[in-house]
């Protein structure tokens, strides 16, 4: 907490400066969190990967010369401490509680506005490779990213082992002339950024899809109620929900961007912030029909199985009741009483034998007649 409050010491005291920006000397603090560090000019690349302090000093000298408005630095971090991220937080003015949340993850996506500055969370989905479904398989690993967009700079902090933006920077890069993303400034990158993630979520989806077909195929199957196992719906339904909350709270903030009263963001911007917006509502009803199959599959699965448990009480109860009657029969003979019928007559075993014969086939033929055998 004591990072917490110095950061807010700091943003008031810049505040309370007319004469002093955010870009005027004060302590580094980054290491080697930064990933990259670029500044853009009219969608291009200026220079070699630099300092967060010296981007911000390019930056500010190019504010200062004719047709050099579009200028933004663009710096990558990757899971930073408190002190590694102190410095870049007081130089560009980053809100306490932006940058708290920031440094510990482990948030709910949204996006919030602080004054000028657009603070977005993503949770970024991967999927994990698998054989073959089982009770503790891993499906789906998340981690985070946050993304800081100010007028002229954009700052993203990745938690975790995957996402990485490198690919995409790249990407974006080989696009740059005037008529590309990168010309449009720091609310198109936070854009191609959310383009990326919610593209990745899609990615997951389908392989996702192909879990839930196997598992309900096993279900289903000829012997599903013997053989499924409750542990691998159960799990499936885990990895599931944990998708989801990635996914479901990020719609709104989404179709906020793309609404006209937004104002950091460029009208041109906020088209493609509206097919973000669509594609994420694809994946969320995706992912909310995987969430109520798995749920039926569950209660089918349940239901199989007391079906399968009610037929074997059934069997079990046709054969004791078939072999009852030898039961019966023979315990009465078993008694000692001189004066008992047949008890004498010549034929009476065999015919107390075919007697029991014809019982016990009538029986087994009227219960297998009835579904009980």
């Amino acid at each position: 907490m004591s990072m917490i409050n110095s950061l807010r010491a700091a943003v008031r005291t810049n505040r309370r400066r007319g004469a002093v920006g955010p870009y005027d000397a004060v302590p580094e603090g980054a290491g080697s969190a930064v990933v990259d560090c670029a500044v853009y000019q009219h969608g291009r690349r200026n220079g070699e990967t630099c300092s967060p302090r010296e981007a911000a000093r390019r930056v500010k000298a190019a504010h200062q010369l004719p047709d050099t408005a579009g200028s933004f630095s663009w710096i990558g971090l990757h899971e930073p401490t408190g002190a590694e991220f102190e410095g870049i937080a007081q130089r560009f003015g980053l809100h306490p509680l932006a940058v708290e949340d920031a440094v510990h993850a482990h948030q709910r996506p949204k996006v919030e506005r602080y004054d000028d500055v657009l603070f977005a969370v993503f949770k970024t989905i991967r999927y994990v490779e698998h054989d073959q479904l089982t009770p503790t398989s891993e499906v789906v690993e998340t981690g985070e990213l946050m993304v800081f967009a100010g007028r002229d700079f954009v700052i993203t902090v990745r938690h975790g082992g995957h996402g990485s933006l490198q690919e995409l920077r790249h990407r974006l890069e080989a696009d740059a002339d005037e008529a590309g993303l990168l010309a449009k400034g720091p609310a198109a990158v936070l854009h191609a950024i959310a383009d990326h993630v919610v593209d990745n979520y899609l990615l997951v989806a389908e392989r996702l899809q192909n879990d839930v077909d196997e598992i309900e195929y096993g279900v289903f199957s000829a012997k599903g109620a013997r053989t499924a196992d409750v542990g691998r719906v159960y799990q499936l339904k885990r990895e599931v929900l944990e998708f989801k909350r990635a996914v479901a709270p990020l719609l709104r903030p989404m179709q906020q961007l793309s609404e006209p009263q937004q104002g950091l963001v460029d009208p041109d911007i906020q088209k493609y912030f509206r097919d973000v917006a669509d594609h994420l509502a694809r994946v969320t009803e995706q992912v909310h029909g995987f969430d109520e199959l798995l749920n039926s599959l569950l209660q089918a699965n349940l239901a199989q199985v007391s079906v399968a448990q009610n037929e074997d009480m059934r069997k079990i109860t046709a054969w004791a009741a078939i072999f009852a009657v030898p039961t019966m029969i023979t315990g009465v003979y078993g008694m000692n009483f001189d004066y008992m019928p047949e008890l004498h007559h010549a034929y009476g075993y065999p015919l107390v034998l075919t007697a029991i014969a014809v019982i016990c086939v009538g029986m087994y033929r009227g219960f297998r007649r009835n579904g009980w055998l």
